[in-house]
């Protein structure tokens, strides 16, 4: 048998290409989730991740209820510190008994990040005026890594990571399931009946152009199935 290969101009190609009509419905979006990272990865922009934070067993109960409060200053200036090395959280706060140590476990999102290394050392304590979220000086030198969170409400407590005291440990859960169930429904109230995602603004929902079914424009995923 013998093969022969036909070259055609390719204009002729493209004549074919454009007289050809193409269908498209439906769509699925892939996108990297949430995950823990490795304490020398990069964070992506618009990510959540999983970090921890270390606090006083008395400040816990504070934190859950009403939210991080910002620290004034630090390495990395004025934020909220976390970092997704729990050996880092563990030594926090300095100075304070082990035993007193509360670690929270905390899903972050971190919105645009900025690393601060040598090159960007000059934007160490201002990269929230230069337009960035959260600050991430990669780990150097036998140091931990570190992050800082401008905007508090970013943060999430998601349950205890470490805690040697049983009655504070106990009482620190039933706060954070109390406080999820409450923001589970406060969700629900704001939820797309479509996507089922939080709306900040009213999604625009209209029909699929092949098909009867209402979609939303914010869903992962649309498979159409037209009528034969």
């Amino acid at each position: 048998m013998e093969l022969r290969i036909i070259q055609q101009p390719a204009s002729d190609f493209l004549h074919l290409l454009c007289s050809m009509s193409f269908t498209f419905s439906g769509w699925e979006a892939c996108c990297e989730k949430g995950k823990h990272l490795k304490s020398g990865q990069a964070p992506s922009w618009g990510h959540g991740y999983i970090m921890y934070h270390g606090t006083h067993k008395n400040n816990a109960h504070t934190i859950i209820m009403s939210g991080f409060k910002p620290s004034a200053g630090g390495t990395l200036g004025p934020g909220v510190y976390c970092s997704r090395d729990i050996n880092k959280a563990l030594g926090y706060p300095a100075f304070c008994p082990p035993d007193e140590r509360v670690v929270l476990k905390l899903w972050v999102k971190v919105g645009k990040v900025k690393r601060i290394d040598a090159q960007n050392i000059h934007l160490a304590t201002s990269w929230h005026q230069n337009g960035y979220d959260t600050a991430w000086l990669p780990p150097s030198m036998g140091i931990h890594e570190e992050d800082c969170v401008w905007d508090p409400k970013r943060l999430t407590v998601i349950s205890i990571a470490h805690c040697t005291d049983a009655n504070t440990k106990t009482a620190v859960e039933g706060l954070i399931r109390q406080k999820a169930g409450g923001k589970a429904q406060d969700q629900k109230k704001s939820q797309c009946q479509v996507c089922k995602k939080q709306m900040e603004e009213t999604h625009n929902l209209q029909k699929c152009w092949s098909c009867p079914v209402t979609i939303c424009p914010f869903m992962d995923k649309h498979i159409c199935h037209t009528r034969s």
